[in-house]
């Protein structure tokens, strides 16, 4: 900031002693540092709220950017949507044509008969053959009564 090195400070403090004298040049280097103490907040002071207000603009600029991404994305898929539903139309249009375009065969007066199914050949017993359970069986009925086993 200040160019001022030790031989400066040194002159200035010799003729301070001069020009003021013993008595008073404790006072005088007491408000010379409330001065300096107060110029140094007050600079740390505009310093600090320029910072904040960088800070704030910068913070302005992103948020404008974002809002103008959001935009142009926003137009992107409203020009896709849009052209989706121009296709869809489009070919909507093509089904509609092609289904006037078809000719119909014309409606019969007779119902289609179903098909008819075979009888399946019976494999039950017949009248003459009573069902007989078969008790010779090599494996034992597990689940059954166990009375009946025996």
């Amino acid at each position: 900031m200040f160019d001022i090195g030790f031989t400066e400070l040194l002159v200035i403090a010799v003729v301070a002693l001069v020009v003021l004298g013993p008595e008073r040049l404790p006072k005088a280097a007491r408000f010379a540092g409330l001065w300096v103490r107060r110029a140094r907040a007050q600079w740390h002071s505009v310093k600090d709220e320029l910072e904040r207000e960088l800070a704030a603009d910068e913070l302005k600029r992103n948020l404008d950017a974002a809002r103008q991404t959001m935009h142009e994305t926003e137009q992107s898929i409203r020009a896709g949507g849009d052209a989706v539903k121009h296709e869809f139309e489009q070919v909507r249009a093509e089904i509609d044509e092609d289904l006037s375009n078809r000719k119909e065969p014309p409606p019969s007066d007779e119902a289609p008969e179903p098909p008819v199914d075979e009888p399946a050949a019976e494999t039950q017993a017949g009248p003459d053959e009573p069902e007989t359970p078969a008790e010779d069986h090599p494996q034992s009925d597990l689940f059954g009564n166990p009375e009946q086993r025996r």
